[in-house]
């Protein structure tokens, strides 16, 4: 029994990165082995074990076979005569399939049979074996990880290798779920828009994500948006949501937020008049199906809808303020209203030029719905009571109390411009 450390935490470690996760893989041994040493069995697909003290993941050298189409297409094949050059031959990336053994008076130090540490010197993300070709998912790992490192590039042949795999078929077959496992980690890394521009570049995203893939080449008013372009604004407004540290649901309203723009029609150009409602209808249905969670579905919703309003808001009155807080569900779920009033400023500031900008609109919001929240609407609903009343007149007056509140907040001036 021979044991290694290979994937990311070699790869991350070589290149000074930190290191949180250790993966394990294990030449020579039997699952009957592992369970005599005290390993857990954990692999559904595969024979994974935990490591008894550290519950660190251990898998068992193997190959995989292909037997069908998309993600789930493989045979797994495991035995103690795999070796680890077969093994690491099964990988994505160079960068990935580097070994380390375990036994630190092993005098093999890295083993690497497919360049990946001169690859980690070069910056170049490259595939490691034809096999590459046989699971879509490595696609978008590739978009991912370009999105991580973004001094890496994709090599030649790796991009034109996800072309063909695009061409013939296979990323028609990827399964939402992994879609959106990827995306959502993508949308979290240093560089986002790498990942699109990696996955527009192979043909990909018009496959995941047809949506936002007809943004590019759609033109907006250049005196709103300098850079004209609708699919270079969206990518501006991702690199700015990672640059303020945004949640995942802020990148993915940011993500979302203009789908509509790439439905208008053409003789309405570059004007886009009602692009917010057909951007909530797109929305409904990418996240039906990537089955996108509960929280970011919410969030990019109401962005989708109200972006516009709520960068119009400077120039609201006190009745329009409330109407506007309410439409959000701020007063219900502040803490929510405030990752929707980010998401704008990060559509505000992707914008050439405008990175630096100020986006006083959403400390405004911010101090406008302090003034809603002042107001104490069980003493309303109690008076109301006594007097008899009941049912919507309650609510009519509650309504009424916090657009006083916010009529005798001195910050309801128009801001400087609107």
């Amino acid at each position: 029994m021979q044991i290694y450390m290979v994937g990311g935490a070699v790869r991350d470690k070589l290149l000074g990165r930190p290191v949180n996760d250790h993966d394990w893989v294990v030449v020579g041994a039997t699952p009957e082995q592992m369970l005599a040493l005290g390993y857990l069995p954990v692999g559904r697909d595969f024979p994974v074990f935990l490591h008894p003290d550290t519950r660190e993941e251990y898998a068992l050298a193997r190959t995989e076979r292909k037997s069908g189409r998309g993600y789930r297409g493989f045979v797994v094949e495991s035995s103690p005569d795999v070796t680890l050059e077969e093994d690491l031959a099964r990988r994505d990336l160079t960068i990935n399939a580097i070994a380390v053994s375990a036994e630190p008076s092993s005098a093999t130090g890295h083993f690497d049979p497919y360049g990946g540490e001169r690859d980690l010197h070069d910056r170049v993300l490259r595939h490691v074996t034809d096999s590459f070709r046989e699971d879509p998912v490595r696609i978008l790992r590739v978009a991912r990880f370009a999105a991580r490192f973004t001094a890496f590039t994709v090599a030649p042949e790796t991009m034109q290798l996800m072309r063909e795999m695009v061409a013939h078929g296979e990323a028609d077959h990827l399964v939402a779920e992994r879609v959106w496992q990827e995306l959502a980690r993508g949308l979290m890394e240093e560089q986002p828009s790498r990942m699109f521009e990696v996955l527009r570049a192979c043909g990909a995203l018009a496959v995941v994500l047809p949506e936002v893939d007809r943004l590019w080449g759609v033109p907006q008013r250049a005196e709103y948006h300098p850079e004209v372009d609708t699919g270079v604004h969206l990518m501006m407004v991702l690199d700015m949501a990672a640059r303020l540290q945004a949640p995942l649901a802020v990148r993915f309203a940011c993500l979302t937020h203009d789908l509509g723009k790439g439905t208008t029609p053409t003789d309405m150009l570059p004007r886009h008049i009602g692009h917010e409602q057909r951007s909530a209808k797109l929305l409904k249905s990418l996240c039906e199906r990537l089955r996108v969670p509960t929280e970011c579905r919410e969030i990019a919703d109401v962005v989708a809808r109200e972006h516009g309003n709520i960068h119009r808001s400077g120039e609201l009155g006190a009745a329009a303020l409330v109407r506007l807080i309410e439409r959000c569900d701020g007063i219900r779920k502040p803490a929510r209203f405030d990752e929707i009033l980010l998401a704008c400023e990060c559509d505000a500031r992707g914008r050439l030029g405008f990175d630096e900008a100020p986006y006083p609109q959403r400390l405004r919001l911010r101090e406008a719905l302090a003034a809603v929240q002042s107001v104490a609407t069980s003493v309303i609903a109690a008076r109301a009571a006594q007097a008899g009343v009941t049912g919507q007149k309650v609510g009519e007056m509650i309504h009424a109390a916090r657009v006083q509140a916010v009529a005798a907040w001195p910050g309801l001036a128009p801001l400087p411009g609107a």
